[in-house]
């Protein structure tokens, strides 16, 4: 595969040979030519020793990055009464029932996180088809499903992250933007690394973190040094 001109320039930047600390990742991160075009999502993946065929060893969740995504949310809301109040007060971008779900089958996605409570989740499920292949699906362990709106509401404004094991047992979140100082992207990146160690399934044997990159868009994946994960 032919590479471009940043993309070499930000390789020889780092050792491939090396597994690096999470600050001396987010240092050669930083170090890196920019690519003057937009400001590049920071990216870390997982790749963990379990296996994702047994459903008790499916890991699914959310987090709140401590200084965010860098990211603007838009937050759409299904609820009725004092639940759609609150997500309102909240500072939700679209809140409604039936009205809401009709435009959704219409075709209409214009938002990042959706968020219902219990009580709505029988007409959002008919969404599934539309929602389901985009992510957009509320979901209990995601904390999406809830009737604590004030909470959700703010949450996924304030930068939640969604984790999920793939089919080959990987993870993969945003943990930022590429002009985030570099204290704040070290901060996310210990959170998240915390997070995954702290949801180690019971049933998984043997080595659980076997690696770990952290890369911002348009360049080449840094290893991370997997011990770090025994401090977490």
């Amino acid at each position: 595969m032919k590479r471009s001109k940043l993309y070499r320039e930000r390789l020889a930047k780092v050792d491939r040979s090396k597994a690096y600390s999470i600050e001396e990742a987010v240092a050669v991160l930083k170090s890196m030519p920019s690519s003057k075009k937009f400001d590049e999502t920071v990216e870390v993946a997982f790749r963990l020793g379990i296996d994702p065929k047994q459903s008790d060893q499916t890991i699914r969740g959310a987090m709140v990055l401590p200084n965010g995504t860098g990211k603007s949310v838009r937050v759409c809301v299904v609820a009725e009464g004092d639940f759609a109040i609150k997500a309102k007060e909240a500072g939700a971008d679209e809140v409604g029932f039936e009205e809401l779900i009709n435009k959704m089958k219409g075709g209409w996605l214009e938002f990042d996180v959706l968020i219902a409570t219990p009580a709505a989740m029988k007409q959002v499920r008919t969404l599934g088809r539309v929602l389901g292949p985009r992510g957009l699906m509320p979901n209990p362990k995601t904390g999406t499903v809830t009737e604590d709106m004030a909470t959700a509401v703010k949450e996924a404004k304030a930068g939640r992250v969604e984790y999920r094991t793939d089919k080959g047992g990987c993870v993969a979140l945003p943990v930022g933007k590429l002009s985030f100082e570099a204290g704040k992207l070290v901060e996310n990146l210990q959170a998240v690394l915390a997070t995954i160690i702290r949801v180690r399934p019971a049933t998984c044997k043997g080595v659980y973190l076997k690696n770990w990159t952290v890369s911002a868009t348009m360049g080449p994946g840094i290893h991370l040094d997997t011990k770090v994960g025994a401090k977490a």
